[in-house]
């Protein structure tokens, strides 16, 4: 029987901003510290959330006051991140040159998600993107202590 403690899913919507990223990153570590084995998503999570979200800011065609939001679940064992705005581009992954400061972000949430893909928002306005994250066979392990 599951947990009812456990929160099932999770949304917030955002500023379309760069310096909304973090908060989004801090909400999903609230949510997935929520969880009983929260932090075996967490280390790939945290990492693209914050690329879809960025994403979402840098490459949104939608007018600036237009909010982006974030939703997280648990579905089976997989985590379902997704990423939602106003925009109607859709994200492909891209080369990027060996020098380019930015042009990865998808190339990672290719490598790490299990899957992930694009979908038209319900209402017809903008699209999300989600990806499900599998969770680690270890959980991360604490920081090793500083040799004297």
């Amino acid at each position: 029987m599951p947990d009812s403690r456990c929160p099932r899913a999770f949304a917030a919507r955002l500023d379309s901003r760069t310096a909304s990223t973090p908060l989004a990153r801090l909400f999903l570590r609230a949510y997935l510290a929520g969880l009983p084995s929260g932090e075996r998503y967490s280390d790939t999570a945290e990492l693209l959330l914050g690329e879809l979200f960025a994403n979402a800011v840098q490459h949104s065609d939608a007018p600036a006051d237009r909010l982006i939001e974030v939703r997280f679940a648990v579905v089976g064992d997989r985590l379902r991140l997704e990423v939602h705005d106003a925009g109607t581009g859709r994200p492909s992954v891209r080369t990027a040159t060996a020098d380019a400061e930015c042009g990865r972000g998808l190339l990672l949430v290719n490598e790490l998600a299990e899957r992930w893909g694009c979908c038209p928002r319900s209402g017809g306005i903008g699209k999300f993107v989600w990806a499900l994250i599998a969770p680690a066979l270890t959980p991360p392990s604490a920081p090793a202590a500083l040799a004297v």
